[in-house]
């Protein structure tokens, strides 16, 4: 049955991500709509009906729509612009000026009529959206600022949380192999450690190092936290869009500006997603699909200290003990002392 709301009285209420009860409550409406729940959605807006059900919703994560969904019997009723607009003004409200939004191919019509201009797309199964024309094309022109010469161009992208002798070697070995490098830094605020204090990490751990030039964190490398689970409803089918839509936004966009020629991995004993995607990269970095200039992989074995492979997982794990004699060998001098001041002495 069709409900007609009127829409002078649109009166959309906030649901915030500690509500529990009304948290559960979207979930409900949004698996009614074949939708699950994301993660890191701080706040819903929801609009009720004349008997307080939910008819439609849209969730806002840091720089991330997310979430959208209105029931069947209340559409062309010029919900959807309004919701829209609703959540955008919310995001600025809560210092989102950059926002992205991923769904469906067939909903790309009505967000590019909310403003939004598609950027990448995984055929059948998820477009990204930004909402600014120029945005992507300022980036690109404050990239290639920082062209440098060379037949060889070497990029790495980089979390490390934290910085340790594993990340600078793969640093180190990198250089050997290009003119210059481009490593560039994850910037969300998903790891145990910061992304400002991991920049300044990396920063501090290869600031002895020429050819070299730190990238600070950009939106466009895209996080599997910012990445949507809620309508693509197998796991493996989110990490292969997550990672096509990345490698291919680095391709077609980040990669070109700088003339990057060469992309360095380090070898993933221990972590299937990152070793599936250190896969994909051959496949999406030199693909014909792409109408972009191929990008050569080149994989490091991962340095080893007394037969073990050293890791941020066992740095945080021996933080986490208070074992600083361990870790001492698995990081920089300036990482150590970082986490000396930090942690050693916070526990005294």
């Amino acid at each position: 049955m069709r409900q007609v709301i009127d829409s002078a009285q649109y009166d959309f209420e906030r649901i915030y991500a500690g509500n529990l009860e009304g948290i559960r409550e979207v979930t409900g409406f949004l698996h009614r709509n074949n939708l699950n729940i994301d993660d890191f959605i701080e706040v819903f807006l929801v609009l009720r009906n004349g008997k307080g059900e939910i008819i439609a919703c849209g969730g806002i994560a840091p720089g991330v729509i997310k979430c959208v969904a209105i029931d069947d019997s209340c559409r062309g009723q010029g919900i959807a612009l309004t919701l829209a607009s609703s959540l955008i003004q919310l995001a600025a409200e809560l210092g989102y000026h950059h926002l992205f939004i991923y769904t469906k191919p067939e909903n790309e019509p009505f967000f590019t009529g909310c403003g939004f201009y598609p950027i990448a797309s995984v055929p059948g199964r998820v477009v990204l959206l930004e909402n600014s024309p120029v945005r992507l094309k300022q980036y690109q022109a404050r990239l290639a600022a920082l062209k440098q010469p060379g037949e060889r161009i070497g990029s790495i992208v980089m979390n490390a949380n934290p910085f340790t002798n594993g990340h600078l070697y793969l640093i180190e070995s990198a250089l050997a192999q290009c003119d210059w490098l481009h490593l560039f830094v994850v910037g969300e605020d998903k790891s145990q450690f910061s992304y400002t204090d991991r920049l300044a990490l990396i920063k501090a751990g290869t600031a002895h190092l020429s050819r070299l030039t730190v990238h600070e964190g950009s939106p466009y490398i895209i996080s599997r936290a910012t990445f949507p689970c809620y309508f693509l409803k197998q796991e493996s089918i989110v990490h292969q869009c997550h990672m096509e839509l990345d490698l291919s936004i680095f391709r077609i966009y980040i990669a070109p500006p700088l003339g990057i020629t060469h992309r360095f991995v380090g070898n993933e004993p221990n972590c299937v997603i990152t070793n599936y995607y250190n896969k994909q990269m051959r496949i999406w970095l030199k693909s014909p699909e792409i109408n972009a200039p191929p990008i050569e992989v080149v994989q490091i074995q991962r340095l080893e200290y007394q037969n073990d492979v050293i890791s941020a997982t066992k740095v945080r794990k021996w933080l986490g003990e208070g074992d600083f004699e361990t870790l001492r060998h698995y990081v920089p001098d300036s990482t150590y002392r970082f986490l000396i001041n930090k942690y050693e002495k916070a526990s005294v």
